[in-house]
């Protein structure tokens, strides 16, 4: 197998070597060393460097190219702004590096369903939507699947998808005639093609090819078979290819999470390049094992499964239920665990205007941590409360850890009042601020010349502290 070096071996130094050392500043940075150092933290890309682009230095351009080759290659399916791209990863765990492009999470539709379930299901795909902390959480793909065996049954159900959605969709067929239908009634869709085997590999690389669309390859657990599909398709010509390592419940579970383990590992720690490709997760075999449980619990089962894959590094699921209280808390951890671990997630500080605040209106102040600004924000908008909000620049800290640590202090409140520009909107000077920043209360009078009032530890308090004590 093929080797390529780690995310950890690569320094400013080994890019800086192959560049121009022009310290041109044409990409936007002081010198050619702050452009290397920010290459190898994965904040710009190498593309950024005109001179780089000239025909002498297309040698240190390839070069460079495949030095930051990631460990997990990026594949993009679909087409437009809905495409959906999937691996890319530059390490095993998210404590050494940001992982980029979230788990796609498709939802799936059959041949055999009613035209009304095909497109309500595609609805409520399209409609899945949850804001958490400034995100807007939503679902990726449909995954088209052939239970009839009829080709142009098949055919027939994607050409209505197609029609009914602009996201990316998956075409699920293992005999190469069924999926050739499909492609046809998708031609230049660039769907996710599922799924090349040991039995029909070559067909379906031949659609693959004619189409120009990614292939699963698919050996389930049997991680030699599966590498050894890998390299045949890649000889043939594949290279948008994502891995179907298989996926078990009950006494299977075990081999599941250890198959999708052992692939990341040995792309990412091993540099496997026959393992550097995206890995897919099919959750919904859940509704296959069923036997004779009740629906919530297969609802339970394939959200939880959806979870630990999502964890183990699955780059796209396949799910089957719709159920919001199942698909919220799978879509929140894949956001959680997306989010980059070397800055806090935060809000832009500076002043927030709830309802229509008048010269008697409260003021009040928070951080500019993301979850602490949206609890708060949520808490006075709902309550339908007329009043100014001074976002605090805290680096992402929260109000206690901030105090603590000296990343919310008076001086950046008092900067901050006078920022906002409030002092031109309101005729008192009476600041409402959060209780776990009442050590700071004092100090705050002091260098803002503004009455602290100390308001609730809990901003869900808000509404009752003001109809008890504020008085403008």
């Amino acid at each position: 197998m093929s080797k390529k070096a780690g995310l950890k071996e690569l320094s400013p130094i080994d890019i800086y070597k192959l560049l121009p050392k022009t310290n041109c500043k044409e990409c936007g940075q002081e010198n050619c060393m702050a452009f290397a150092t920010k290459i190898v933290n994965r904040e710009v890309n190498v593309d950024a460097c005109p001179p780089l682009r000239k025909k002498e230095n297309e040698k240190n351009y390839l070069k460079l190219k495949e030095m930051l080759k990631p460990a997990v290659k990026e594949i993009t399916i679909g087409v437009g702004e809905k495409a959906k791209k999937i691996g890319g990863k530059l390490v095993m765990y998210r404590h050494e590096f940001t992982y980029f492009n979230p788990t796609a999470i498709a939802i799936d539709v059959t041949d055999e369903m009613s035209e009304d379930e095909i497109v309500s299901r595609i609805k409520r795909t399209e409609a899945f939507s949850y804001e958490y902390i400034g995100y807007t959480l939503k679902l990726d793909m449909i995954a088209i699947r052939c239970t009839s065996g009829n080709a142009e049954k098949f055919k027939s159900v994607v050409k209505k998808v197609v029609e009914n959605t602009r996201l990316p969709i998956m075409l699920c067929a293992l005999n190469p005639d069924v999926a050739e239908a499909g492609l046809m009634a998708a031609p230049t869709a660039n769907p996710l093609l599922y799924a090349a085997t040991t039995e029909n590999w070559k067909d379906m690389a031949e659609l693959a090819l004619m189409y120009k669309c990614p292939l699963v390859a698919s050996a389930p657990n049997d991680l030699n078979k599966l590498v050894s599909l890998v390299k045949t398709l890649i000889a043939y010509g594949i290279t948008d290819i994502v891995l179907d390592p298989g996926t078990f419940t009950n006494e299977g579970l075990s081999d599941t999470i250890n198959n999708f383990t052992m692939l990341r590992r040995a792309a990412c720690k091993g540099g496997e390049e026959l393992a550097g490709f995206p890995i897919l997760g099919v959750p919904m075999v859940a509704w296959v094992d069923k036997g004779d449980a009740a629906e919530e619990i297969i609802k339970w089962k394939e959200a939880y499964l959806a979870s630990m894959l999502i964890v183990r590094y699955a780059d796209i699921i396949v799910m089957h239920g719709l159920d919001g209280w199942a698909l919220l808390p799978t879509t929140v951890l894949r956001q959680n665990i997306y989010t980059d671990p070397r800055k806090p997630v935060a809000v832009a500080p500076g002043l927030k205007v709830f309802g229509t605040p008048d010269e008697n209106s409260p003021v009040l102040f928070t951080s500019n941590f993301a979850l602490t600004y949206y609890t708060v924000a949520s808490d006075i908008e709902s309550n339908k409360i007329n009043a100014y909000l001074i976002v605090v620049e805290t680096e992402g800290s929260a109000i206690d850890s901030g105090v603590a640590g000296r990343k919310l202090t008076a001086e950046r409140v008092a900067e901050a009042i006078k920022a906002s520009g409030v002092e031109n909107k309101v005729k008192h000077r009476k600041l409402i601020i959060p209780g776990k920043a009442s050590r700071i209360s004092g100090e705050i009078e002091e260098l803002s010349g503004w009455k602290v009032q100390v308001g609730p530890r809990d901003s869900s308090e808000i509404p009752k502290y003001l109809i008890e004590k504020w008085q403008p």
